[in-house]
């Protein structure tokens, strides 16, 4: 995914002296700190001051990666400032890029870096290094957990992985799912056999709670199923929907209450459509800035919240099934309206508690999906795991773009 080579640094701002990346990088930002951190795996490989959003154009905190890269390019929005060596983070305006670092936040919301060391760092990466901004420091770390995915063989014949439902991402919903067609394993021909595979694109491996329109959407299919018409699956509650889902409680008995999509509604329509239970979450998949599909996922204790966490996959070995993944927990403050819509009655503001792996364990896949992504799986690929779903920064020509909040400060 990077650019693997050494570079001499002698920027007084910079703490390493030499760069031999060895697998795929990833850059911190810490606001508090005014300081840039890159890291190749466990191992500190750059670091140096810069200047973030000043107060009314703070920087916001979150995951992100690079969506696009420009020698030289000028500001759209202040007066055609220039911005050298700009590695763009969002479509709506911030970016890395060189500039003036006076100790103190100062840009209009993007991240600033010294002259010289923009230029080293635009050499260092591609579209798609991942970015993370924080209030505080944080700190990558080995994750070790039975549920991360590890890589697996193409199947045998070569074919597509088609028996998961795929669907396109909710916010480019005007676009067809894609299938992605694997390389055949050759016969094997004796012990001397040898397998050729090329590696796929990283993915982008998105885990959160399904929105309501999800809900509506599951609704509509199964009222179909049983007999009840619900209008095409497109998770709008219209007046056709509405009337099937009152049809359907009127025949089934179901106790009247102020929700549209109540639980005890939820419950009968599963039961009558032979399925088990609603699914709470929704896994989604992107790669090279694109859609592929996406599935349910049950979320254990869904009363309790996931946290914001996100993992990279390293050392990727595909005929050992082996990968390392490192990752970090961010803090994410949820507002209390938010915790009522989405059912979260404790928060995850604990993150000596609410660790990626105590959300990993609360995550169930499908065997299917697990399957169809390891035999995708390569170095590079990540996993964000939250609570809130798409927000308004994914969308075209993005990864999965969360933006956190931080807890106000007392």
């Amino acid at each position: 995914m990077f650019q693997r080579f050494a570079l001499a640094f002698s920027f007084s701002l910079l703490a390493s002296t030499a760069l031999a990346a060895d697998g795929p990088l990833q850059i911190f930002v810490s606001k508090a700190d005014q300081t840039l951190t890159v890291y190749d795996g466990d191992t500190v490989v750059a670091t140096t001051k810069v200047s973030t959003g000043k107060p009314g154009h703070t920087t916001p905190s979150g995951i992100f990666s690079i969506l696009e890269k420009r020698k030289y390019h000028e500001s759209n929005l202040y007066s055609n400032a220039p911005m050298p060596f700009m590695q763009r983070l969002t479509w709506s305006g911030i970016a890395l890029h060189e500039g003036k670092i006076p100790n103190y936040p100062a840009s209009h919301g993007c991240v600033r870096l010294p002259n010289g060391f923009a230029k080293t760092l635009f050499q260092m990466t591609e579209r798609g290094a991942h970015v993370i901004i924080t209030d505080d420091p944080v700190v990558p770390r080995q994750v070790t957990h039975a549920n991360l995915f590890t890589p697996r063989l193409p199947i045998d014949d070569g074919g597509l992985l088609s028996d998961v439902e795929l669907r396109p991402g909710r916010v480019e919903a005007a676009l067809k799912p894609v299938e992605v067609a694997m390389n055949a394993v050759p016969p094997r021909s004796g012990a001397e056999a040898k397998l050729t595979i090329e590696e796929p694109p990283p993915l982008r491996i998105l885990i959160t709670r399904r929105t309501q329109r999800d809900v509506a959407t599951d609704v509509q299919r199964l009222l179909n199923k049983v007999g009840f018409d619900a209008g095409v699956p497109d998770g709008l509650l219209g007046t056709r929907t509405i009337a099937a889902v009152r049809a359907f409680k009127e025949k089934h008995a179901v106790e009247k209450d102020g929700e549209i999509l109540s639980k005890p509604f939820l419950a009968a329509l599963y039961t009558e459509a032979g399925e088990d239970h609603p699914p709470m979450g929704q896994l989604m998949i992107r790669q090279k800035f694109q859609p592929l599909f996406s599935a349910t996922v049950d979320i254990k204790e869904p009363e309790k919240a996931l946290g914001t966490h996100f993992l990279e996959a390293t050392d990727v070995d595909r005929f050992k099934r082996k990968a390392e993944w490192r990752g970090v927990t961010l803090d994410d403050h949820l507002a209390a309206a938010t915790q009522k819509r989405l059912g979260i009655s404790t928060p995850a503001d604990d993150r000596d508690v609410f660790t990626a792996e105590a959300a990993l364990s609360r995550i169930v896949i499908p065997d299917d999906v697990r399957a169809r992504i390891e035999t995708m799986l390569s170095e590079g690929s990540s996993i964000t795991i939250q609570d809130t779903g798409l927000g308004p920064e994914t969308g075209d020509g993005t990864d999965f773009i969360t933006v956190t909040r931080s807890k106000p400060r007392v």
